[in-house]
């Protein structure tokens, strides 16, 4: 009998793999497919399929099993990881990326960067010197581009998380700006507006909450007003994560709300987060947000045509709907997915592995006893 974990290796490996093995060996422009309504998409595609690829998979390469069969999986996928960063920023590399032409380098640029804090000793540390030199020197050069005024300032505030990080120059404006609007569009009740508006959508868990949470973590101890931002965002992060908890139905589904739908479980980015740092709600047991996750992530990477005929995601919410691709959505967009699989961090032995658990609406269909909902006033 297959485990939840074993499941979740399997699935992250069969998505992961094609990118880190085509760009390890500098074949990712040639092998990997590029489906978009775009034409333009085939300038940014391939820093987004690394960059969102490593956001997910960090944790496990940084923590993961050192011995047995899952051991001798972590261990490849992070050579080749290694290898990919390299491609991905040699000047002289046919996979050479862009990280100043245009405006989404800075997304995908910033995911990579945050994949860089998660697993420091395995996606920076081990580099080489002149890898190291010329991550950085691409991370640099995405200073160019202006951010939005929404969630991408978050993007430029953890590119200078991760410089700090790496011991470089950074830059204390850009991560402060950032803090201060998104503390300015906080809505309540756990939730931050996505610029001046708030959007129904999932962008609190692909990006606005994580990102807080992990550039806060890198640079929060920097100023006392930092440090006291950091106690509210945790648990603005932890209301949050049991919001996203009690969205998933009896039957491992979801709304369909809001923009960025191809980005599938993905949306449940902010939940993984807190269950790798185990820091749940009370209420909420660890195995039960690992049940539910899994009901939610075998019904969409099952669902017919996921995958193309070589094994690389497909746009679509549930199977191929390349319609739901916005103008910006492409084939290595897709990777974000990935970010579904952070408690991939946290030991086989770790509760959240262990047992089986009715996440809360099952628990309420069915019934049963549930805690009673309540928001948080700050």
């Amino acid at each position: 009998m297959t485990t939840d974990r074993q499941y979740w290796v399997d699935a992250l490996l069969r998505i992961a793999h094609p990118v880190l093995k085509a760009l390890s060996e500098r074949r990712l422009r040639i092998e990997m497919p590029v489906e978009a309504k775009a034409d333009d998409r085939i300038l940014y595609t391939h820093l987004e399929a690394l960059g969102r690829t490593l956001a997910g998979i960090a944790p496990w390469l940084e923590t993961g099993p050192r011995s047995g069969e899952e051991g001798k999986a972590r261990a490849h996928m992070a050579e080749m990881a290694r290898r990919a960063i390299d491609a991905a920023t040699d000047p002289a590399s046919p996979d050479f990326m862009n990280f100043d032409k245009g405006g989404q380098p800075l997304v995908d640029a910033a995911f990579l960067a945050n994949a860089l804090l998660r697993a420091p000793n395995e996606l920076y540390e081990q580099l080489e010197p002149k890898v190291k030199q010329n991550l950085a020197a691409a991370l640099m050069a995405t200073r160019t581009i202006r951010p939005v005024f929404s969630n991408w300032l978050l993007f430029s505030a953890v590119i200078e998380a991760a410089l700090y990080k790496m011991g470089k120059d950074w830059d204390r404006m850009r991560v402060d700006y950032a803090l201060r609007q998104h503390e300015q569009w906080y809505a309540g009740d756990g939730a931050y507006g996505d610029g001046p508006s708030f959007h129904w959508d999932y962008y609190n868990s692909f990006v606005i909450q994580p990102l807080l949470i992990d550039i806060l973590d890198v640079l929060g101890d920097q100023f006392a007003d930092w440090a006291q931002l950091r106690s509210k965002v945790l648990n603005r992060g932890v209301r949050y994560a049991s919001v996203l908890e009690r969205l998933i139905s009896p039957e491992g589904a979801y709304p369909p709300l809001g923009r960025s739908l191809a980005y599938r479980f993905g949306a449940f980015q902010h939940l993984a987060l807190m269950a790798l740092r185990q820091q749940l709600a009370e209420e909420l047991e660890p195995a039960q947000v690992r049940c539910a996750l899994t009901a939610v992530i075998k019904r969409q990477l099952e669902m017919p045509n996921t995958f193309d005929e070589q094994g690389w995601l497909t746009i679509g919410f549930a199977g191929s709907q390349k319609e739901l691709g916005e103008g910006y959505i492409s084939t290595g967009s897709l990777y974000l997915c990935t970010t579904v699989f952070l408690p991939l961090g946290l030991p086989p032995h770790n509760a959240f592995w262990q047992g089986e658990a009715a996440w809360t609406s099952r628990k309420a269909w069915l019934g049963e006893v549930i805690p009673i909902d309540k928001a948080i006033l700050e």
